[in-house]
């Protein structure tokens, strides 16, 4: 059975399967190039369109009669998350009183979870509301909508007239992004290496996080710290672990890893994919989707963790939707052959073998694109978003140079072609790249654009805006100048290689100083909530699954569900940017406080295709008093301590001061109060 929340496929030809030439009113055109946005194609992302015509421009033309295709009329959406459903689940146990007093625990400990000058930001009004006596929360949907359907004419400098807003920036202008600042390191330096910068490092930011370089290390090198993580850190030492996790190929799969055999498309061509879609469909597989539950299960489970985050990282900035048209056929080989062979490489690889992948040149309809109708999608998401960035210099004429280059390049028979009777043929400048680009040999038309895409790749604003997307998911929401500088002094210097970059990252004291300046979006709240309550991989006692998936399986189904829900899962948005990575892009109640449902249901054990550990199990010989247990309880779920007034909060959720005598269950307490810690700051933070 296909999932509820899904819609259904509609009826299609075998688009970028077989591409037989079909005459149209401008000659030929084949089913590959079927995948457009807007009208004239299918399945498009909110607010896509492709208009038949662009402005002209001091640009060297394709010959004559021929039409540009470009981004006129693309608008944008931003992050939606899902209306907030009230509080589903939140109110569920005690008498009125009682439910008012936990709900405004939960809220005072969730309202925090950013600090700024070392108090918490104002909370939003929909977080507000949770103090109300009624149990319903206000409108959270927290949509933001940018335009980007005004014409740019050629010659007109993108950061004027962007397609997109570049997100991090954007937010990050507002008031809550003005405030965290305030409070982000300014400065830093280098040292010999990882562990000598956490020694010398001084925190200096206020916080409610330990100031502790072992949890630091395991909050932002990995999908949230685990007491086996934290050992693994100890045992190895600073330097040790991150050499370990920088070699992810010898580090050995998991249980959860081996599983994933489950899943019967994960492993297969886009070739095979093709020939066995009808027994596929029958079974009920989705390949698509199994590339989430996947890269989910990798999240919560793999030991190759820093591996995990820089593939989440990639999937934002070089991004392709795994629900695109043609994600059934081509999502899981753009994961397997484009951004995991190359999340620790060489990003000027990585590049040139996306821009030959037929999920990206089919996402951004490259298959369109010819000599006499140029379409400049592709184009300008190489230059705005994959390489240098809607700041780093260039120009609408080198959008449309770079358009009529990359002509010729797309997909027959699920593979990549270059057609040479499609491609321009003439000199093009772009950026400072110039090619005379005068054979129409086909290898040679074709390693011309590869020389160009490894010029964008190595430019100096390409280095630019990679170490600041770094730096933001590493560091800060505003990561400071001097790291920034420093780390994309390195990209240049070895050529676009990604370990030394990290490498250069964690030796930097602006890393070990930036303690709480990052909190988990949605999605890392949910898969750290995973991992700290040690849920694992093998089905409950008496589970037996269904016919067609296994338990295994449809628990990671579930969870993607789950995350689709919160607004945010692997390869999700549908438009080219990516995720957002910054705290005010996702400031919702509805989404923190279906995040704190969900941990509830993980502690009552309700997904019973996992197995889990039982609330009154999770500290090993309880303390006897309230306090001392509470003490204990976030020693283990949140690796510190709880400050006096979270404790406070805590206590108030089971109804006893800490000197209270208690069994095992808190008293019967124990889920509510593992929950409380759970949405307190201390998890929320990373």
């Amino acid at each position: 059975m296909a999932d509820q929340n899904v819609p259904p496929r509609r009826p299609r030809d075998d688009r970028g399967w077989d591409a037989p030439q079909h005459p149209t009113s401008d000659g030929y055109r084949d089913l590959d190039a079927a995948a457009t946005y807007g009208p004239a194609g299918h399945s498009a992302p909110a607010g896509y369109g492709r208009p038949a015509g662009y402005p002209g421009g001091t640009t060297t033309l394709p010959p004559q009669g021929a039409q540009w295709v470009g981004p006129d009329g693309f608008g944008r959406q931003g992050y939606s998350p899902a209306p907030a459903p009230g509080l589903p689940n939140l109110d569920d146990d005690g008498d009125h009183g009682r439910r008012t007093g936990r709900r405004r625990a939960l809220a005072a400990l969730g309202g925090a979870a950013v600090v700024a000058g070392g108090a918490a930001l104002a909370m939003t009004p929909q977080v507000r509301g949770l103090f109300r006596d009624d149990p319903v929360a206000g409108d959270a949907t927290g949509t933001v909508v940018t335009d980007g359907t005004a014409a740019r004419p050629s010659g007109q400098q993108p950061s004027t007239v962007r397609t997109y807003t570049e997100q991090n920036e954007s937010y990050m202008g507002s008031r809550a992004g003005a405030a965290l600042k305030r409070n982000s390191p300014t400065g830093g330096r280098i040292f010999d290496g990882p562990a000598a910068a956490a020694a010398a490092t001084r925190v200096t930011v206020r916080t409610v996080l330990a100031k502790d370089p072992v949890r630091h290390l395991a909050s932002r090198a990995t999908f949230g710290g685990t007491p086996k993580v934290l050992a693994d850190i100890k045992r190895l030492g600073i330097d040790g672990w991150i050499r370990w996790q920088l070699d992810p190929e010898k580090i050995a799969p998991t249980k959860a890893e081996l599983k994933l055999a489950e899943l019967p498309t994960l492993k297969l061509t886009p070739q095979q994919l093709r020939d066995q879609r009808d027994q596929l469909n029958e079974r009920g597989a989705q390949p698509e989707r199994e590339t989430v539950d996947a890269t989910i299960a990798r999240q919560i489970w793999s030991d190759r963790q820093l591996f995990e985050v820089m593939v989440d990282f990639w999937n934002d900035f070089l991004h392709v939707a795994a629900d695109f048209d043609g994600g059934e056929i081509y999502r899981n080989s753009f994961d397997r052959d484009v951004i995991r062979k190359h999340a620790l490489g060489s990003y000027p690889e990585m590049l040139i073998a996306a821009n030959r992948h037929p999920a990206l040149l089919l996402y951004l309809n490259q298959v369109d694109s010819r000599k006499d109708a140029v379409n400049e999608n592709l184009a300008r998401e190489n230059l705005e978003l994959y390489s240098v960035g809607v700041d780093g210099g260039y120009t609408e004429k080198d959008v449309r140079q770079a358009a009529l280059l990359q002509t010729g390049r797309g997909v027959a028979d699920g593979r990549y072609v270059f057609h040479a009777d499609r491609h321009y043929v003439g000199k093009v400048k772009i950026l400072g790249f110039s090619h005379p680009n005068s054979s129409a040999d086909p290898k040679a038309a074709d390693a011309v654009i590869d020389r160009y895409l490894a010029y964008l790749a190595l430019h100096p604003s390409t280095a630019r805006y990679v170490a600041q997307s770094l730096a933001t998911r590493f560091v800060s929401d505003t990561p400071p100048r001097s790291l920034v500088d420093r780390l994309a002094k390195t990209y240049s210097t070895n050529q676009g290689l990604i370990k030394p970059v990290l490498m250069t990252l964690f030796s930097s004291s602006e890393f070990w100083a930036a303690v709480g300046q990052k909190v988990r979006r949605p999605m890392e709240y949910l898969v750290a909530t995973y991992r700290t309550l040690g849920v694992r991989p093998e089905a409950s006692l008496g589970f037996s699954g269904d016919n067609r998936r296994t338990p295994y399986a449809q628990g990671l189904r579930q969870i993607q569900d789950k995350m689709r829900e919160l607004g945010q899962y692997p390869m999700g948005k549908p438009t080219p940017d990516g995720y957002a990575d910054v705290y005010v892009a996702w400031t919702s109640a509805g989404t923190m406080v279906d995040g704190w449902n969900e941990a509830g249901d993980l502690l009552g054990g309700w997904r019973k295709q996992f197995t889990y550990t039982a609330p009154a199990k999770l500290v090993a010989n309880p303390p006897s008093t309230a306090g001392a247990y509470v003490d204990a309880l976030a020693r283990r779920l949140v690796h510190q301590k709880l400050s006096a007034k979270e404790k406070a909060l805590v206590l108030g959720v089971a109804g006893v001061p800490a000197t209270a005598k208690v069994d095992a269950t808190f008293n019967g307490a124990i889920a509510a109060v593992a929950r409380t810690i759970l949405a307190s700051p201390q998890h929320h933070l990373r």
